[in-house]
């Protein structure tokens, strides 16, 4: 059987991410329901979970998920281990798969999950890199279904900095769903050709669509889920003065929020920096769900590691075929 890793939101094609999401509204009403972590008796299956970056939501909703599992999270934080300098990405690999059940790993560069997955015999997932935040998406994605309903023929706006791993996987994902998927973003801070054109495909597949602009008012205008992230990420922080110019226009603010749906809801992978990019009436008001967002990392994860053990022949989880 093939070993499923989940490296970018399309990794999982529609249907498979619709079991997901189904999975992780099971796993939220029954949080202890899925054991495919625990071993015989009171043995517990380890999943390594790496960071070459901190984190406070990534690492709380693994480590307190993979335990509901019925395993134990094994924790390496930035700078713990040896990975690409003193031991390569591929050596790891092969070291890990012989010792846990599965590695979860935030890092830079999406190559480097590319090559452990390549090398490992256990499901590899993506907690962030440069490139794409797939958990974060199904996080959302859960999120807005719990408010929404359906997913399919929903829009959604994302404003701010459009080149980021955010609004890659806004895209990805939504279109994945079968949402309308807005982005936008000043001259230079838009997603890259070959990701519109992935989403484009999808798309094309789903009957969602994609829109690229520059304009945050056509983006904004009528949707249903309006979400931003930061302007300012890990290792931008000398660029913080300029960005804060540059992406001045795209703030969510009530006058941004007014050109939504009247119904709209908003979605922010924090941490936030109220003032910038959403101010404090936003993410503080009604309308915002980002803490029901944050919270739905833990389910969406747990079903997440649950459906990869399954499919991957690993474990076997009820309700799976």
């Amino acid at each position: 059987m093939t070993v499923r890793h989940f490296l970018k939101d399309t990794d999982l094609t529609p249907a498979e991410q619709a079991e997901v999401l189904d999975l992780a509204v099971r796993l939220k009403a029954a949080p202890y329901s899925a054991q495919p972590l625990a071993g015989e008796g009171s043995a517990r299956k380890t999943v390594a979970v790496i960071f070459d970056k901190t984190s406070t939501r990534t690492r709380v909703s693994f480590a307190t998920g993979i335990s509901d599992l019925g395993g134990a999270p094994l924790i390496i934080n930035p700078g713990e281990a040896q990975i690409g300098h003193k031991e390569s990405v591929e050596d790891t690999a092969k070291v890990l798969e012989r010792m846990v059940a599965a590695i979860v790993w935030r890092t830079g560069a999406h190559q480097g999950l590319v090559d452990m997955a390549a090398n490992s015999r256990v499901p590899v997932v993506n907690a962030l890199c440069d490139d794409y935040h797939p958990c974060q998406l199904l996080a959302d994605l859960l999120t807005v279904r719990e408010h929404k309903g359906e997913l399919a023929g929903l829009s959604l706006a994302y404003v701010g900095d459009a080149a980021n791993n955010m609004a890659n996987s806004y895209l990805l994902a939504g279109v994945t769903a079968g949402m309308h998927v807005r982005v936008a973003g000043p001259d230079g801070y838009l997603p890259a050709a070959e990701i519109v054109a992935e989403a484009e495909k999808v798309a094309a597949e789903t009957g969602g669509s994609v829109l690229v602009t520059t304009d945050a008012s056509a983006a904004l205008a009528g949707a249903d889920v309006v979400a931003t992230d930061t302007w300012v990420s890990m290792g931008q922080e000398s660029e913080k003065a300029a960005r804060l110019t540059l992406f001045r226009d795209y703030s969510v603010d009530a006058a941004a929020m007014a050109k939504a749906a009247p119904d709209a809801v908003f979605l922010h992978c924090l941490p936030a920096y109220r003032g910038y990019e959403v101010s404090a009436d936003v993410i503080d008001g009604p309308q915002s769900i980002v803490w029901d967002e944050a919270e739905n990392r833990l389910h969406a994860q747990k079903a997440l590691l649950a459906w990869l053990l399954h499919r991957s022949g690993q474990a076997v989880v009820d309700g799976l075929g």
